[in-house]
């Protein structure tokens, strides 16, 4: 049998999100994807109730429906950048006409995206929104350890087995960007995004060429970290050949 052991100390608090959507289908799947990708999720389904939730839970950022009951979707962005000029707000509606988004950008939103979406572009709009304002979209911070593995995020610093071990700055990102989401499925594209951000260019070879650099300087003594989930990228999960 074979067992996965990861640990985490410190950890960062979870970007998060408010996602304010009267329809229920739209915000459960929406919800649900948003949580699986590594964000803390409030949900909200009218405008009074965002207008509470955004000045108490003070999300990273705000997926906002223009079509709301009680308050519109205009109405709650007016009312958040008069008190909150750098939230990332993201409009989300049906309306596609040129003068409603205008509309909802001149109410203060800094991203307009319509119905029907995909799941993968809602994600890539909101890493990018994150990152304009500052908001990383991974949890580095603090020590994560797995099997024979120490990432000091803090210091910077990679052990393996109490030995210092030394990577380029990519290959450093792109492994504490993989070790902060144990378990989790990272894509190709969000590794680039995440670890390049918008000066990446390059192929996803680049990534798999850093990936097998990283795996030869920390895979020791029996120990893998980075799993390769076929056709689709890779996650992080701690595996010893004996157990």
């Amino acid at each position: 049998m074979i067992k996965s052991h990861n640990t985490r100390e410190k950890a960062k608090t979870m970007p998060s999100i408010l996602l304010v959507e009267d329809d229920q289908t739209i915000r459960i799947t929406v919800e649900f994807a948003l949580t699986k990708a590594g964000y803390a999720v409030t949900t909200a389904t009218d405008g009074e109730a965002a207008l509470e939730c955004a000045y108490k839970v003070n999300p990273d950022l705000i997926l906002l429906d223009l079509m709301l009951p009680r308050l519109s979707g205009l109405e709650v962005a007016r009312d958040l950048r008069a008190h909150n000029d750098e939230v990332p707000i993201i409009m989300l509606t049906a309306l596609d006409r040129e003068e409603d988004k205008i509309r909802g950008l001149d109410a203060g939103a800094d991203d307009y995206i319509t119905k029907p979406f995909s799941i993968d572009e809602l994600l890539a709009r909101i890493r990018a929104n994150m990152r304009r304002a500052g908001v990383s979209t991974s949890q580095h911070a603090g020590t994560i350890r797995a099997g024979e593995l120490e990432i000091d995020v803090d210091a910077a610093r990679v052990r393996v087995a109490g030995k210092i071990v030394e990577l380029r700055t990519k290959e450093y990102k792109l492994l504490v960007a993989l070790a902060s989401r144990p378990g989790a499925l990272a894509t190709r594209q969000w590794l680039a995004e995440e670890v390049w951000g918008e000066e990446f260019l390059s192929t996803s070879r680049t990534i798999d060429t850093h990936v097998r650099r990283i795996r030869k300087a920390i895979d020791k003594d029996g120990w893998t970290y980075i799993q390769t989930a076929h056709g689709m990228g890779y996650r992080f999960e701690a595996i010893h050949e004996d157990d």
